[in-house]
């Protein structure tokens, strides 16, 4: 019986490292009273970020490793859609002067690797501009304001996201 338990204590302190091993950066959860954001949030490291790592007019999955997700506890407007409670995934394709920021409702998808054949479950998009922040952003951070819009900033990027619940 000892031997059993050492083994499965082994096998399980395995099992966690081997899952933790395949993340390359730190994660994250925010939220506010009715959305809840998760996310990986990989550092600038000196790097140009958009444009040159993110390329423009590619698709992204808003932060590292797995792709992000968004949870809506109720409906909500996201830019000018109509979107029903629950958890989607949040993609954006970056843009100079324009992102547009999507949300599929294919769950679990490792990065934005396997976008394109998920496409058609896009349930809303909208496209805000690139405004430039005053300081380089080190680490890729989501968060709320007050009035419940989502803002993402990282590098020398900040785009803000409209959500009307």
């Amino acid at each position: 019986m000892k031997k059993l338990l050492l083994l499965l204590t082994v096998f399980s302190a395995f099992g966690c490292q081997a899952q933790d091993a395949t993340r390359k950066s730190p994660h994250d959860t925010v939220s506010n009273a009715n959305t809840k954001v998760t996310y990986g949030r990989p550092y600038k490291k000196g790097r140009e970020i958009f444009g040159s790592l993110e390329k423009f007019g590619v698709v992204w999955r808003v932060g590292a490793d797995e792709a992000t997700t968004i949870s809506f506890a109720k409906d909500v407007k996201f830019g000018t859609a109509d979107v029903k409670a629950g958890t989607y995934t949040l993609f954006a394709i970056p843009g100079e002067t324009e992102w547009t920021i999507i949300l599929n409702a294919q769950l679990g998808q490792w990065g934005a690797f396997s976008y394109g054949k998920y496409k058609d479950k896009d349930v809303a998009s909208v496209k805000v501009p690139v405004q430039k922040t005053g300081d380089t952003v080190e680490q890729l951070t989501i968060r709320f304001l007050e009035s419940g819009f989502m803002v993402i900033e990282w590098d020398m990027t900040r785009v803000i996201v409209p959500i009307v619940y």
